[in-house]
């Protein structure tokens, strides 16, 4: 019997338990790895963080899926990885040795510069530990009766993340009693077109988000600018950049540049055929993307048949990345910005058209009674 393992419960994982579910693999005994029974989708969390969604519409519960499938789970985090023995270590569980492996297990907010400020701070990975914290922020801006707050970050997550937070405090507090800032670093949306980094700029001011052009670090009053000026804050949110876990330095996988496992066309390790990587712990070598779910989430069917085939003995099959993706960003109440290429544009509309794409895309991780799996469909 051969032994597949899948380290971590992330988007493109969802998909080959999906895969396994409808389809079982003879002869393969498979093993997920996850510190958590369910996947929370990041596209839709900041509509849960401004009062939109339930949090069981965000998650998808993976207990059904490995049943379906017939995985053998372990709740537990992975903390080390010998590539040459082909085992995978964990913090409880003790090493679990593979033929295949599969990681899936992404990224850490890299917060150092942030970890001296004296206002609280929430890290938007993992998710789960961001919900339990924004939750309890709510409650302690509410016995205060007013909120100040910083995202930290100027890229889409950081943009969606204050928007959301201004949206439901000025609900829970009213918007005379909300102060909102964005630390945007080097600029809004780096790497998007020009029209879509004005159409943000605009809500942002029509929000009455104040938008700071500059690098943060933490101090005893919020947040202190590199050139020494002071921004006093109550709480602090990092949607700063992400870093590698530290176990993988010693992992014995080629790593790239920037610390990821490095994979090639196909998803496959560039220094051990066997292993596999995809979502926000991968860095494709050959065709550099951005660090998003949505690649995370295409990348899915690839590592079902791509890790089918190496047990069998087959090569893998190719598979290039889109270079150009549809973004629906939310902006706080139930509205979006669609960026496509280089077009923008925004509205009630695109809420609409962005919560459709979303709801879809959950509905086909519950289990239908015809078949026993939802259908495929890919998120925006």
């Amino acid at each position: 019997m051969k032994q597949l393992v899948l380290a971590g419960g992330g988007h493109a994982h969802l998909h080959v338990l999906k895969a396994l579910a409808a389809h079982p693999w003879p002869g393969v005994e498979v093993t997920l790895i996850s510190p958590y029974a369910r996947q929370i989708y990041s596209g839709m969390l900041p509509g849960w963080m401004a009062g939109h969604y339930r949090l069981d519409q965000c998650a998808a519960a993976l207990e059904p899926l490995l049943k379906a499938a017939k995985v053998r789970f372990i709740q537990d985090s992975v903390s080390g990885l010998d590539a040459r023995r082909r085992v995978i270590q964990t913090l409880h569980s003790g090493d679990i040795a593979y033929d295949a492996l599969s990681l899936d297990t992404g990224a850490q907010v890299d917060a150092s510069c942030l970890a001296a400020t004296g206002a609280k701070l929430l890290t938007i990975r993992p998710i789960e530990s961001f919900v339990v914290d924004w939750t309890q922020q709510i409650d302690r801006f509410k016995q205060a009766g007013k909120a100040s707050l910083a995202v930290v970050g100027g890229g889409a997550a950081g943009v969606e993340l204050a928007l959301a937070a201004r949206y439901r405090l000025s609900l829970e507090l009213g918007a005379n009693k909300v102060q909102v800032t964005l630390i945007a670093g080097s600029g809004l949306l780096p790497g998007h077109g020009p029209s879509i980094v004005r159409q943000v700029t605009r809500t942002l001011a029509r929000r009455q988000i104040e938008v700071v052009q500059g690098y943060a670090a933490g101090c005893s009053s919020g947040l202190q600018l590199s050139d020494g000026t002071a921004i006093p804050v109550d709480c602090v949110i990092a949607a700063t950049g992400v870093k590698p876990a530290a176990w993988l330095a010693d992992s014995r996988l080629a790593l790239a540049q920037d610390g990821f496992i490095a994979v090639q066309d196909g998803q496959q390790s560039v220094s051990h055929p066997e292993v596999f990587a995809a979502g926000d712990v991968a860095s494709r070598i050959d065709a550099p993307h951005a660090k998003s779910g949505v690649y995370a989430v295409r990348a899915g069917p690839v590592l079902a048949g791509n890790l089918h085939r190496v047990l069998n003995g087959l090569a893998p099959l190719a598979y290039q990345p889109q270079k150009r993706s549809l973004y629906l960003l939310a902006t706080g109440p139930k509205e979006a910005i669609m960026s496509w290429g280089g077009i923008s544009a925004g509205g009630g509309w695109a809420w609409k058209w962005k919560d459709w794409i979303d709801r879809r895309f959950m509905r086909q991780y519950d289990l239908a009674p015809e078949n026993g799996i939802g259908e495929e469909h890919e998120p925006a």
